[in-house]
Parts: structure tokens; C-alpha cells; sequence
């Protein structure tokens, strides 16, 4: 049996001691853009490593990415949603890996919100702790005294061989029965529980068409000992009412990753139809009507997309920090988020596929950054903001109906 104690902390890095580094938006936002560049140098070794190196990691988190969804109460900065989301764009813009394991990394503030005050101080020692796992159910929690003992085949736990904590989905069992809480609408519960990242055994199956550097690798736990303050469900704040209080919170963010990504790749190919010439036509790819037209059709879809992003987040934000809650918003407005965040990744995919098509071969060596944009692109669309269960969803939603996926969407 492995244990998970409460003094069992993990070990940080020097900016776990929030007091010594106040960090503020502003200042995360600049340490995140100013990292972009190193993060697009080094773009080809952290997809050939398929995980982030961990000096890459150390750089991240020396920006202050994985505090962003932390309040003052946990040490952290208080950013609103969309600035969390501003945040991660500008590290995806560097390099989308490192942009998605940031904003998967950074859900530990969010989960603050769903833990006993107790847990939170034992657990997350300081706020730039990184948080990876999966909320999938898939794993067996054995109810014995004072917690539950933890097995399981986990996957898709992005960032798992750097994370400090990890969150996993169990459902609950007592004497080897299922057991449900007395007063449980299921007969069945499931919960997820925090342990430390050190009791999880990676499985080496991340090999993938993009999004290589990520890790997202499956991951297994055997009897790991998980006390019972260190369980959780996000449909049960334990704290005051407040705009991060939601299941959906730690969802919030991701769609930069898709706008960062799609930025990037315009920036690039401006930069080539600047500089190239055709010598056939006799002219400069900048005095080329497809060029021009192509190139400003792009950047309309993606300013569209991404004001859509932001609009649909910033009206979310101003009414739960109103005091309000997500019934306060009509049935249009509270599937904005999940719907704007899956139209982010469609247009990037798109955008991209048209911009590697203009580049023609100048796209299409493996050193080009569009090549591997175009495999990004195509993995991003395959997770759950990119996928059509989003679609499904929200209009079942929109219909009355329940939908297939409540937590991340916020549609509960």
C-alpha cells in the first residue's frame, strides 16, 4: 500500500512561497510573452521528447502560469477568467505543448474551491504547485478507515511526469460493494481525489500526430492511501460563493491554446509572403491577390473566433462576480463559453490548414513550424473542447435535455 499523508508535501520550486514573489496579472501576462520565443525555440525538442523537458517546466512555472487560477486566500493573484485565458494564449503562442500544459497545470486553483480549507492547506503547500490527471471515473476507491485506498488505469493525464498533484476519478466502493452516500441521487458515487504525483506510474503511450510534447500519457495508481478530506466533487464548493467556484472554471483558460496557436501561425505566414518572391509571375507573394485575400480572410475568422472566446467569458465573469450564478445567465449566453471555445479550435484547425496550403513547401518539412502546427491542430480537435460531444451537449441543453457532458461545460 502507498501512502498519501498530509506531510507528505511535495517539493516546488523556489516560487512556492507566494509572499516572497508577489506576482501580479500584469506581471505574469509579461513573464508569459517574454517566454513565448524561448518556447518557440525549443519547440522540436520538447515534441521529440514527448513530454515537457523539465527545465521547460521549471521556466513555466517561473512565470507564474500554474497561480493563475489561485485567489489571495491560496496565495495567488485573484486573475479573472479571461486574463487566466490571455495567459496561456501568450505561452501557446510560443508553443502550443507548453501552452496546454500550462492551462492544465493551473487547474489546481480552481480545485481549491472544491476542497475542505484543511485539504487545500495540506495539498497545495504553495500556488504554483502544478496539478495534472484525469477526471475520467476510471479508477477504484476502496472505502477503508479515514479515506479510501486508490487503483486504477487512468488516461490522458496531460503533464504527469512533471506534475506535483494529481486529480483522478474513482467510483466508490465499501467491502467490495458499490456504495453511495445516504443522501446520493446515484446509486453509485464517484468522486475525484487529490494525491501526491509521485504515487502514479506513467505509462509510456504517448505517441501521437501533434501535441506531442504534452505527455498526455495514461497513468496508474495501486492502494494508494487517500485521506478523506482529500476527495472532492465539483458540483460541491466548500467555499464562499465566488466566480471560480464552478465546475467549469478550470476549463476557462484552454481555448488560448487553440488562439495562440492560430496567431502564431499568422504572424508566419505574413512574415513569408513578405519576404518571398514569385519569379514566375515576376512579382513579390505581397502584390499577389491570393495572398492578400487569403491572408485577411484568415484574420477575420480568427479575430471573429477569438472576440468570440472573450465575450462569451467576460460576460460569464461579470455575473458571477456580480454575485450572480450561472442560472443568472440566459441559455444562449451560458453555452457561449463551451460553444466559443470548440469554434476556437474548428478555426484554428481550418485557418491553419489554409495557411499551410498558401505556404505551399515552404510547409512542409518537419523543421517548418507550419508541419507541425497542421498535426497540433488535428490532436487539439480530437479533446473534449474540440470535440462534438460539445455540440452534443450544449444543444441538448439548449433543447431542455440533459446533457452528455456536465463538468467543464458548465451546463449543470
Amino acid at each position: 500500500m502507498t501512502t498519501d499523508t498530509p506531510n507528505d508535501a511535495p517539493s516546488g520550486s523556489p516560487l512556492d512561497a507566494p509572499l516572497d514573489t508577489p506576482l501580479d496579472g500584469a506581471e505574469i501576462l509579461r513573464r508569459a510573452r517574454e517566454l513565448a520565443p524561448v518556447l518557440r525555440k525549443r519547440a522540436a525538442e520538447i515534441e521529440d521528447n514527448r513530454t515537457l523537458p523539465a527545465d521547460v517546466t521549471e521556466l513555466l512555472r517561473a512565470t507564474g502560469v500554474f497561480r493563475i487560477g489561485h485567489g489571495p486566500a491560496t496565495g495567488g493573484p485573484g486573475l479573472t477568467s479571461p486574463e487566466q485565458l490571455e495567459v496561456v494564449e501568450a505561452l501557446a503562442y510560443g508553443d502550443a505543448s507548453a501552452g496546454w500544459c500550462a492551462g492544465i497545470g493551473a487547474m489546481g486553483g480552481a480545485i481549491t474551491n472544491f476542497l475542505t480549507p484543511e485539504a487545500t492547506r495540506a495539498l497545495y503547500t504553495g500556488p504554483d504547485l502544478i496539478t495534472a490527471g484525469s477526471l475520467v471515473p476510471a479508477g477504484r476507491a476502496e472505502r477503508v478507515p479515514g479515506g479510501y485506498l486508490l487503483s486504477g488505469h487512468w488516461p490522458f493525464g496531460s503533464g504527469v511526469r512533471h506534475a506535483d498533484l494529481l486529480t483522478s476519478g474513482a467510483f466508490v466502493y465499501q467491502d467490495g460493494k458499490p456504495w453511495a452516500a445516504p443522501d446520493s441521487p446515484h446509486e453509485h458515487d464517484s468522486m475525484q481525489f487529490v494525491v501526491r504525483a509521485s504515487a502514479a506510474e506513467p505509462v509510456d503511450n504517448w505517441d501521437t500526430t501533434g501535441l506531442c510534447g504534452t505527455g498526455s500519457s495514461d497513468y496508474t495508481l495501486t492502494d494508494v492511501f487517500v485521506p478523506e478530506g482529500h476527495t472532492f466533487s465539483f458540483f460541491e464548493p466548500r467555499v464562499a460563493p465566488n466566480p471560480m467556484a464552478w465546475s467549469d472554471s478550470f476549463m476557462r483558460a484552454l481555448p488560448g491554446v487553440p488562439l495562440g496557436l492560430t496567431r502564431a501561425a499568422l504572424d508566419h505566414a505574413r512574415e513569408v509572403a513578405s519576404t518571398r518572391y514569385d519569379r514566375m509571375a515576376g512579382r513579390s507573394w505581397a502584390d499577389s491577390w491570393r495572398v492578400q485575400t487569403e491572408l485577411a480572410s484568415c484574420e477575420a475568422e480568427f479575430n471573429a473566433a477569438r472576440e468570440g472566446v472573450y465575450g462569451a467569458t467576460r460576460r460569464q465573469w461579470e455575473v458571477l462576480a456580480a454575485g450572480g450564478t450561472l442560472d443568472d445567465l440566459s441559455p444562449t449566453e451560458r453555452g457561449a463559453v463551451p460553444l466559443s471555445g470548440l469554434h476556437a479550435v474548428h478555426v484554428a484547425r481550418s485557418v491553419v490548414n489554409r495557411l499551410y496550403d498558401l505556404l505551399q513547401t515552404w510547409s512542409i518539412n518537419h523543421d517548418s513550424p507550419m508541419d507541425r502546427w497542421l498535426r497540433d491542430t488535428a490532436v487539439l480537435s480530437q479533446g473534449q473542447i474540440g470535440h462534438d460531444v460539445v455540440l452534443e451537449s450544449v444543444g441538448a441543453y439548449l433543447l431542455g435535455r440533459p446533457p452528455k457532458v456536465r463538468i467543464g461545460l458548465g451546463l449543470h
